[in-house]
């Protein structure tokens, strides 16, 4: 019997408490919990039946570990990760990798340099029906990729009622639409047609109350000769999304809510489905869990790389820039 790996979660607020549950569920970990916060670190631990827990990070570092998972505020990201790297310490680091360029150039050269396996949690590389859709995009049998339109969005209040309370109601520590959603949107749409050059993006609070951040993201970009529009807000009824594809021989849909891909070859030809059933509302995070422990274990490249975090980290940061100055950044 193989033994499990040796896991710390390090924070384990909304998207931590995840990690911790979908590790455990590989059936192939053994999380730990470095978190400074004593009562919520005592009640998942006896939820959970974890053993070691630790109230920081020092502790925590004193103790062997296999494996890392970063869930704390973004701005903290990097200089955690680099404790790790230092180490030899394989990780997974919640997106967005951070609020600002600083130390990233230094972790990069820390992790090629030694060998280290760090994947950027970008959950939606996990989605067996958007992996589908990327293959069938690969494979040529559409032509060319010309234009992605991205549309979605969700109530927030519903879904993540703390908002307020949390790193979303500062841009400092990862908050506000762009940071917070739009950022899985643009990975997305970069893992499906190739990084953004430059972009040109509009946002504005419209909606949510208590917080002063944006809710609602326009975003134009220029990616791999494809012209890309990502429309985003955090206050709709409808929790949906759907990415459009257009090729030159036939057009791609995603579409997150109803679990499927569809396809159509030609004007007036019917949608051709590719449904996947619904998923279970872990199952993206189970599957990540799995391809990250695959990624330590050598056995598949990481699914979302460092480079690859960076640099949508860069598209944030222009998205940002552009919002405060009305004009298009280049990457």
């Amino acid at each position: 019997m193989v033994k499990p790996s040796r896991v710390l979660i390090v924070g384990v607020g909304s998207i931590g408490h995840r990690h911790l549950r979908c590790f455990q569920a590989t059936g192939r970990a053994e999380p730990s919990i470095c978190e400074p916060n004593d009562e919520l670190r005592q009640r998942l631990a006896e939820q959970y039946h974890v053993e070691r827990t630790y109230a920081n990070l020092d502790a925590a570092l004193a103790d062997p570990h296999d494996a890392a998972v970063i869930a704390t505020p973004a701005n903290l990201h990097v200089p955690m990760a680099m404790r790790f790297v230092e180490r030899g310490l394989p990780l997974l680091i919640e997106k967005p990798l951070s609020t600002s360029l600083e130390g990233t150039e230094a972790l990069r050269q820390a992790v090629v340099g030694r060998g280290v396996v760090v994947s950027v949690a970008y959950v939606y590389r996990a989605h067996p029906v958007l992996g589908a859709m990327r293959a069938a995009l690969a494979s040529g049998r559409f032509g060319r990729p010309v234009e992605l339109v991205a549309v979605g969005g969700q109530h927030f209040p519903t879904y993540r009622p703390a908002y307020r309370e949390i790193y979303y109601k500062d841009r400092a520590t990862g908050g506000g639409a762009i940071q917070d959603a739009m950022t899985h949107v643009l990975n997305m749409g970069e893992w499906l047609v190739g990084p953004i050059d430059r972009l040109l993006a509009d946002a504005a609070h419209l909606v949510l109350e208590g917080v002063e951040v944006e809710d609602t993201v326009h975003v134009l970009t220029r990616q791999a000769g494809v012209l890309g529009s990502y429309c985003l807000n955090q206050h709709q009824a409808p929790n949906e999304l759907t990415v459009t594809v257009v090729c030159d021989r036939g057009t791609l849909r995603f579409e997150n809510h109803a679990c499927r891909w569809r396809w159509t070859p030609g004007p007036e030809q019917p949608w051709h489905d590719e449904p996947a059933g619904e998923l279970p509302r872990d199952a993206l995070f189970v599957a990540q869990a799995n391809a990250f422990l695959d990624a330590v274990e050598r056995r598949v490249p990481p699914a979302c790389s460092l480079e690859e975090g960076i640099h949508t980290l860069r598209a944030n940061l222009a998205a940002l820039a552009s919002v405060d100055d009305g004009t298009w950044r280049s990457l």
